[in-house]
């Protein structure tokens, strides 16, 4: 099974536009050497640190 599930995912964000612009951007960052914000990710690609990063509130949405 898949963690974050989309169902628990989909429940912290507006809508799976939203979810995958955010994710797409903090994964982007992780590469660059940014510093991840999850303690021990399960994943071991950028995408899932990111969307565990979203789902454990470390990651903030700010709409315009």
């Amino acid at each position: 099974m898949l963690y974050p599930s989309i169902d628990e995912l989909t429940k912290k964000a507006d809508s799976k536009y939203i979810l995958v612009t955010v994710a797409s951007k903090r994964a982007r960052q992780l590469r660059e050497n940014s510093e991840l914000q999850v303690v021990k990710p399960k994943s071991k690609k950028f995408v899932g640190q990111a969307l565990e990063e979203f789902i454990s509130d470390e990651l903030m949405v700010h709409e315009l």
